[in-house]
């Protein structure tokens, strides 16, 4: 063996420790950049959790405020201030619907506010390429802060939404349905306005049908029928945006048209949009908590429980207002009958019937209205009256009915009386329209009811029993939004109820008729609101006895002026987003 120099052996030996220091700060510089790393990362993930827990807040604030609109109430309250204090801190809460509220989540505390714009409420018509384009909508506008902080209440997130709240009145549709919709006219129609159904469309025609305005489904849309398997195969037109254009043909079966073929169209047919929340039917019902018996200005209920039945008017607490009861039954404005057979639901309707223009000057002269309020009150947009039956068969199907007579014109007839600004009658039972009305002087006006049933001006409840030839319509005008049950074809809503039969008699056959209007003609202008099916009337439309009359009928386009629509009109809400930003990032 060779034996190796000392001094070399040195060398080697530094050589040795010099890596060793060099293998050593690498690893111990992996070892901090790892370290810094871990911590980098740890730190990314509680920013990202602290940005979701406060998107979280500001979707809980928004819904709030949704639910508020959808409520027919309007957000109120201060917000906290912004500078130079801190808001949600050391008691800068605001107050109300604008105030601070706190949510944990995510393991975190998450402070949101709301911030109301100072030019709320505004309108505007929502534009084209749109959901609901061209319709005119109230808008406010609101910004949602809202700002997560960890255990050691460390800012991690802090998010701006600065959101639309969108009220649009379901009066602005020609058509709106909250179930499958057909319009299956015979006769030739054009049907003026806007068209949505949050259900399926079945669209059909005898000779030509004509809709000049935008179609929304939620569902799908089908040319041709649902009860049963089939198309006329006449010609649907609908506008392109201003032109009519064909359907795809049918060819004699039903047909559904997919989105793919509705390009010509330009926006002005959509499927599958999103289905909007509407009122429930309870809020028509005759008990304190619902809408229009709460708002209501005049509550005059037939309790058929009472022995003899008798006539009321009522408080909002349901209770009896004696001494407007007795001024009432002096005008006798309103009474009971029991002479109409409807052959549709094949019995004799237990009715309270209201002589509207008698009524009017009743509640001008003896002060009717509930508080006091005179016939040109505006609080929901005019006034708002409650007409409705209750007994023992009030909440499941029955005999009972509310009858509008003598609308004319929507005016008391009493010198000195004000003009009425609007007028909406609600019933928690079937309505029924006899005669003209609101032909005269038109006012905004509606019609809120489980079903609707239309009489002309001809109409005596003496013929009622008798063959239809006995029961000849004259030719009758009605100018008010209508919102009422329909029956659903086959029983089932959707596909499942395909080819099940039981024609529901569609959108031409909204209101029920019972006469023979053969060569007559009603005039409508109005809009036609569908939220569920009837709950007290289960008659089918095929046990009807009538002839359809000639159909005269429109979309009142005075509705598109959020001034001439009907008091308290129903809506929806939907929300839209103008900006969401991020202010703050640990």
């Amino acid at each position: 063996m060779t034996a190796v120099p000392g001094n070399e052996r040195g060398i080697a030996l530094v050589t040795v420790l010099l890596l060793a220091a060099v293998l050593l700060a690498l690893l111990v510089a992996y070892y901090t950049v790892t370290l810094t790393d871990l911590g980098a990362t740890g730190s990314s993930m509680d920013n990202v959790r602290g940005f979701y827990a406060a998107e979280a807040g500001i979707n809980l604030r928004a819904r709030d405020i949704r639910e508020i609109f959808i409520g027919y109430n309007r957000p109120a309250g201060t917000s906290p201030d912004e500078a130079p204090d801190v808001p949600c801190r050391g008691g800068n809460d605001g107050a109300g619907d604008f105030g601070c509220v706190a949510y944990a989540l995510q393991q975190r505390s998450v402070d949101t506010y709301v911030v109301e714009d100072a030019g709320n409420p505004f309108m505007i018509t929502v534009p084209r390429g749109e959901w609901f384009q061209n319709l005119s909508a109230q808008v406010y506008r609101y910004r949602i802060s809202s700002t997560a902080r960890n255990a050691a209440d460390d800012v991690e997130a802090a998010l701006d939404l600065v959101f639309q709240s969108r009220l649009i009145p379901l009066f602005q549709f020609a058509v709106f349905y909250n179930k499958d919709l057909e319009i299956l006219p015979g006769p030739a129609m054009v049907l003026a306005g806007p068209v949505h159904t949050n259900g399926d469309l079945y669209l059909d025609a005898g000779t030509t049908f004509d809709i000049q305005g935008q179609v929304s489904t939620a569902g799908d849309l089908y040319r041709g029928r649902k009860e049963v398997d089939s198309c006329n195969g006449d010609p649907v037109r609908v506008d392109d945006p201003a032109a009519p254009r064909e359907l795809p043909p049918c060819g004699g079966v039903r047909t559904q048209i997919l989105e793919g073929a509705l390009g010509p169209w330009n926006g002005m047919i959509e499927t599958g949009v999103e289905a909007v929340t509407v009122p429930a039917p309870e809020e028509l019902d005759a008990t304190p908590g619902a809408l229009y018996w709460d708002r209501a200005d005049l509550r005059i209920m037939l309790d058929l429980s009472a022995v003899p039945p008798v006539i009321e008017i009522r408080n909002p607490d349901d209770s009896v207002d004696g001494a407007r009861t007795a001024a009432l039954g002096a005008c006798g404005a309103a009474s009971r009958s029991t002479s109409f057979y409807n052959f549709r639901e094949a019995t004799a309707i237990q009715m309270l019937d209201v002589n509207l223009r008698p009524l009017l000057d009743c509640a001008h002269t003896n002060l009717l209205l509930y508080d006091n309020r005179t016939l040109d009150d505006t609080t929901d947009g005019g006034l708002v009256f409650y007409l409705g039956v209750e007994g023992p068969a009030a909440a499941g199907i029955n005999n009972y009915g509310v009858r509008v007579r003598d609308g004319g014109e929507i005016a008391a007839t009493v010198g000195g009386a004000p003009a009425v600004a609007g007028l909406t009658i609600a019933s928690n039972q079937a309505a029924y329209i006899q005669g003209d009305y609101n032909a005269v002087g038109k006012r905004p006006a509606a019609v809120l009811a489980d079903s609707l049933n239309i009489l002309s001006k001809a109409w005596n409840d003496d013929n009622s029993l008798e063959e239809l030839g006995d029961r000849i319509a004259a030719s009758t005008t009605i100018n008010a939004a209508l919102l009422a049950g329909t029956d659903t074809s086959g029983g089932v809503e959707g596909a499942a109820g395909h080819d099940l039969g039981g024609y529901n008699g569609g959108v031409e056959n909204y209101p029920r008729f019972h006469e023979r209007w053969t060569g007559r003609t009603l005039t409508y202008r109005g809009s036609f609101v569908s939220l569920n099916t009837p709950r007290h009337v289960d008659g089918a439309w095929e046990d009807q006895s009538y002839t359809p009359p000639n159909r005269d009928w429109n979309y009142d386009t005075d509705f598109n002026d959020a001034a001439n629509l009907p008091p308290l009109c129903p809506r929806f809400v939907y929300q839209k987003q103008e900006l969401f930003d991020r202010q703050f990032e640990m």
